[in-house]
């Protein structure tokens, strides 16, 4: 007979719980990846941006703002799914506020990935610059 304590138990139910809960994230990422086309769009970049960071040997410091930048831009394009997801939950017809609420999450993701494009030309615009000057 296995002598098991009831704290171990709720330990390892727990431990066991907080594994199974990265299963939600993943769902998320997948059906978003699937059904998002700017957020295959946003891989696609933060992959080159990544590449690009080797290429140009960008500092540590410059490659905690792209990886920071990089997940914000991604962050903002899930946020943005999940808010036209709820509300196509509530109401598939039409409604003023269904349209403010849908366009102004994507107004977030647009003005994010905006500050991103300034971010990627002051991290990579010098070090351009000195490849051909």
């Amino acid at each position: 007979m296995n002598m098991i304590s009831r704290d171990e138990r709720k330990r390892q139910k727990g431990i066991k719980k907080f594994l199974n809960s990265f299963t939600y994230p993943i769902k998320g990422l997948k059906y978003a990846y699937k059904n998002e086309q700017n957020l295959v769009v946003d891989v696609g970049v933060a992959l080159l941006v990544i590449i690009f960071g080797f290429i140009f040997r960008v500092s540590t410091m410059e490659w905690a703002i792209l990886v920071l930048t990089i997940g914000l831009v991604i962050s903002c394009e899930l946020i943005n799914t999940a808010i036209e997801a709820v509300v196509d939950l509530v109401t598939e017809d039409y409604h003023p506020l269904a349209k403010v609420a849908k366009d102004t999450s994507a107004a977030a993701v647009f003005i994010f990935a905006i500050v991103a494009v300034i971010v990627g030309i002051i991290i990579f615009l010098p070090k351009i610059i000195n490849i051909f000057f």
